[in-house]
């Protein structure tokens, strides 16, 4: 307990100073990162390499050797996929149909790249945390027999599951990050609503708080945003927490939801949805100047 307490302030502490060190650089006001946001104001994205950084450096103080090599490896693919799509933008394909249809007529833009990319690093990660676990325990697949046959199946379609709620996560978060705070405030809340046990989710969920606690005023300021690279990172990372912290019935349940928000964000804007309904719309705009 003493050292799980220890490695989590640890966590935490690198979270938030590698974040804060990338954000008070020079790189900032570099002319490769400024951007005009919705508001038309210039805003920096800066913040997703601090922040990817911050998740990073708090990551490896995660106890479990499965779970901080699957956090290290899809938090390093989406964060730098998807600063190759922020820094060197191809094609002018929008959304996860947009991206798909380029895809189909085989052509490869760094949209596509994150497309094809993220879900197999999620995949990858969930083999790692999948590995030498019992599908029986808890499980969706849970039955008397112990068939190999049976076994293999139960394994590998929790392990696409899992792999579907990292990279479902990932995507989310990119969706999210279209105001000031808004991912950022998703990504507390998702971790106040898990519950946390110490050996799964204190360190990596102090990794999030750190680097969050670092980019919060910034980002609430409209000055710096996220970007592909942060919004990216910050889901695969959560995404992470939720698949190693759940039941297979739960992550399938969660990988449900998440589908159906990706298919909804090709019909209808978020920010509408949001800005519409009471108590969304309140906490969205906490913290933030009307613009």
């Amino acid at each position: 307990m003493i050292r799980s307490l220890v490695s989590s302030a640890v966590a935490g502490l690198l979270g938030y100073t590698a974040t804060k060190a990338i954000l008070s650089s020079k790189l900032r006001t570099h002319d490769k990162v400024v951007r005009t946001n919705h508001a038309g104001h210039d805003v920096s994205l800066v913040e997703g390499p601090a922040v990817t950084a911050g998740l990073l450096a708090g990551s490896f103080l995660i106890e479990a050797p499965r779970q901080r090599a699957a956090t290290l490896l899809v938090t390093t693919v989406a964060g730098g996929l998807g600063a190759v799509d922020d820094f060197l933008e191809s094609g002018d394909s929008k959304g996860l149909r947009g991206h798909l249809s380029a895809l189909a007529q085989g052509q490869i833009t760094t949209g596509g790249l994150k497309v094809i990319g993220i879900p197999l690093a999620s995949i990858a990660a969930a083999t790692i945390l999948r590995t030498g676990t019992c599908t029986s325990s808890g499980g969706l697949f849970s039955s008397n027999s112990t068939t190999a046959d049976q076994t293999w199946f139960g394994s590998t379609v929790d392990v696409v599951v899992t792999g579907g709620v990292i990279a479902g996560t990932a995507n989310l978060f990119n969706l999210l990050d279209l105001r000031p705070g808004r991912a950022l405030k998703a990504g507390l809340l998702t971790l106040s609503f898990m519950p946390h046990k110490h050996g799964l989710t204190w360190a990596p969920s102090a990794a999030i708080a750190g680097a969050t606690a670092a980019a919060w005023p910034d980002d609430l300021d409209g000055a710096v945003m996220l970007g592909d690279t942060g919004a990216n990172a910050l889901g695969a990372a959560l995404g992470t927490i939720v698949a190693e912290n759940s039941t297979a019935t739960q992550r399938v349940l969660v990988l449900s939801g998440l589908v159906g928000l990706t298919l909804l964000s090709e019909k209808v804007s978020f920010t509408s949805i949001i800005e519409s309904t009471p108590g969304l719309r309140e906490i969205d705009a906490f913290g933030r100047e009307a613009v």
